[in-house]
């Protein structure tokens, strides 16, 4: 695919997860995604942008899917809704296990840079999608 019709290609999660929330994309069960938001100021990143094309790679920085942004935005990490955990697909597709799970992941990124994490006061960046290929059936 030549590289000015995509935006970006990238590993979700980070290689520890990437396999596992490629595979979750590629089926069509994952449609959103979260970062922090404090990281990309640090890192002076710019956000995501909605109406895009992306590739999601695996472990080994293989192209496994393209999806389609539909929307993003940023919310309090404890405004994250019910139906954005499960739209995320992962684990029991709870908003408990969501910030379980989130909540480690954020602590670990952020102190990383040098930063701490406030699941009080932390802001995510929450990226709504759809898995354009492979094609996936939707009921």
């Amino acid at each position: 695919m030549p590289a000015d019709t995509y935006e970006d290609a990238y590993q979700l999660g980070g290689a520890k997860f990437a396999d596992k929330l490629a595979a979750l994309v590629k089926t069509g069960k994952k449609t959103a995604t979260s970062s922090g938001f404090e990281l990309y100021t640090i890192e002076q990143d710019p956000l995501p942008n909605a109406g895009v094309y992306n590739i999601i790679l695996n472990r080994a920085d293989k192209p496994v899917a393209l999806t389609f942004t539909d929307n993003v935005f940023v919310t309090p990490f404890m405004k994250v809704t019910a139906d954005i955990a499960k739209r995320e697909g992962e684990d029991d597709q709870s908003l408990a296990s969501w910030r379980e799970v989130h909540q480690a992941f954020f602590s670990q990124e952020y102190q990383a840079n040098g930063i701490q994490f406030d699941p009080e006061s932390s802001m995510v960046v929450v990226e709504e999608f759809h898995t354009v290929y492979p094609v996936v059936q939707t009921r």
